[in-house]
């Protein structure tokens, strides 16, 4: 027989009380149950846990030495209840999080913001990635979540549809008081200068191929590939960019302008594995994710 809970904490308390009725009287069972279960204790342990043989009852050298791991063991069981506990109303917990490059440019700022201001005990493990390497980290259960764009995905991969992204042109030049822009022809593209993402963003792929469709080669002044440096170029010079419009809603020096025939669109999705876990975290991430492409009025997927 293996010892269980019972066990230990009915062998605990008979060394508190030194004493069998009284120990049995706390625990609310008879005094010959009590004795029963410690003698079964005696059985698998294979040694005399409790000294009879006195007025009262005293732990043996061996009954010292296996309490000592008994109170230890359901120490640090209730020390796990209270941290299941913890995590479920959202006090702990750990998230590992991936996104496509694009995303961290004007997602992943109000998404760690807002889960610090609602959950701060949860910490957030965030890294930048290809969209094949998400879907391979998710997989492997290196990631939690991942954010990305819906389409084929790796069998295994669970995606649900965030919000539609929209791309124009941006350029860093806007006339006081004037009126928003004309879609500008695809055509007069050929007269832009533009600073564009580097061919290892899958951005580029989608801008590369909308060109090729319509017949257009544009002139390339700057190839980057960050970001945060394409809106710096673009703010301090002539030249025009293609990101996402999302991108400008936090940079009131960057000006959208659309495009006529419109970029495609692209659908931006929460990636998980099917059948994995989801923690509480996950799930609160999921929900303040959906929450916050609700308030930016995001087009809906």
């Amino acid at each position: 027989m293996t010892p269980d809970l019972r066990h230990l904490r009915y062998l605990l308390a008979v060394a508190e009380h030194a004493s069998f009725t009284r120990a049995a009287e706390e625990l609310r069972i008879s005094q010959p149950t009590l004795s029963q279960q410690i003698k079964q204790l005696e059985r698998a342990v294979g040694a005399q846990l409790l000294d009879r043989s006195g007025r009262t009852v005293r732990l043996t050298d061996a009954g010292e030495t296996y309490t000592h791991y008994a109170r230890h063991a359901l120490h640090d069981l209730a020390a796990a209840e209270r941290a299941v506990l913890d995590v479920a109303d959202l006090s702990r917990g750990h998230l590992r999080l991936a996104l496509t490059p694009t995303f961290t440019a004007y997602l992943i700022g109000p998404l760690s913001a807002e889960l610090h201001s609602r959950h701060p005990g949860i910490t957030l493990n965030v890294k930048e990635m290809p969209q094949d390497r998400i879907e391979t980290g998710l997989l492997s259960d290196e990631l939690d979540l991942g954010i990305a764009f819906h389409g084929p995905h790796l069998p295994g991969i669970a995606a649900t549809p965030l919000f539609t992204e929209t791309l124009s042109l941006v350029t860093g030049t806007r006339q006081a008081g004037a009126e928003p822009k004309e879609p500008m022809p695809v055509r007069d593209l050929c007269n832009v200068q533009l600073a564009l993402l580097s061919g290892d963003f899958a951005t580029r792929g989608h801008i590369d191929d909308y060109f090729s469709t319509h017949r257009v080669t544009p002139s390339i002044a700057v190839e980057a590939n960050s970001i945060q440096a394409l809106t710096e170029i673009v703010r301090r010079t002539e030249l025009a960019t293609v990101l996402p419009d999302a991108i400008t809603h936090d940079h009131p020096h960057l000006t959208p302008v659309p495009l006529e025939p419109a970029l495609p669109t692209r659908t931006a999705a929460l990636l998980r594995r099917e059948g994995a876990y989801r923690s509480a975290a996950a799930r609160a991430f999921t929900r303040l994710t959906q929450h916050i492409v609700h308030a930016r009025r995001y087009s809906p997927a």
